[in-house]
């Protein structure tokens, strides 16, 4: 949960689901972040290394270190009086984007950490690459079934928790024990974040940044899991 004390605003943000643009709306809210001693005024002016830095955010996390004994009582406060809200999509939709931007391009952290052991617990592969280019260059690459297979296997979790691009937004944001303002769905962002700004009474400070990525659409869905077992997929 990232938090804006200037405008009581608190965001619970979900990987996957417009949250970089999200985050850079916080940045400029709480003014948290400076360029050449300047508060940000411009979403799209923040650059993305910033942007998933935890250092530039407010979060719950931080108020045990801030607060001590007092943060618990200052979050209820907090979660009672401030707008909180969340964007959400597709479950399914979500996952296939998780998988183009960390297995299909190259990333280095995502080979080692997780490609590595799916390709040798469900493709059978040993003595893989060191690096994720090597792998990509021999044609070494995690497949959407190997993804999905790691996903519904339960000793996945008995190692540790999924990480947070496909961790299911119930287990991020809690909708059952938070009670959001306002959710929002990535599907019909421009819409519900004009929507949003308004609401939160700063639509005339700034814009919700348009999106110009390659956005994983609704409509591949059922490309993507055609090769996947009817079982899998209930599951």
């Amino acid at each position: 949960l990232i938090v804006d004390d200037r405008h009581g605003v608190i965001y619970c943000y979900v990987p996957k689901v417009a949250c970089t643009n999200w985050k850079r709306v916080m940045i400029v809210l709480s003014e948290s972040l400076l360029d050449r001693g300047a508060p940000y005024r411009d979403p799209l002016d923040i650059p993305r290394e910033y942007v998933h830095n935890s250092s530039t955010h407010l979060t719950f996390n931080k108020f045990w270190r801030r607060y001590g004994k007092f943060s618990r009582h200052l979050m209820k406060i907090k979660l009672k009086k401030y707008t909180k809200f969340l964007f959400v999509r597709d479950p399914f939709v979500r996952l296939i984007s998780a998988f183009r931007s960390k297995f299909q391009l190259e990333n280095e952290e995502f080979y080692r950490k997780f490609a590595v052991p799916m390709l040798k617990m469900y493709a059978n592969r040993t003595g893989l690459p060191a690096s994720v280019s090597e792998a990509f260059s021999a044609g070494l690459k995690v497949s959407f079934a190997n993804f999905i297979q790691y996903l519904l296997d339960p000793r996945t979790e008995k190692l540790a928790p999924f990480n947070e691009h496909w961790r299911q937004v119930h287990r991020l944001c809690h909708p059952c024990q938070i009670d959001y303002d306002f959710v929002g769905k990535l599907e019909t962002l421009e819409q519900d974040a004009a929507q949003l700004l308004r609401l939160l009474k700063v639509d005339k400070l700034l814009h919700f940044p348009p999106s110009y990525r390659n956005r994983t659409a609704s409509s591949w869905e059922e490309h993507w899991f055609a090769t996947i077992p009817l079982a899998w997929r209930q599951q």
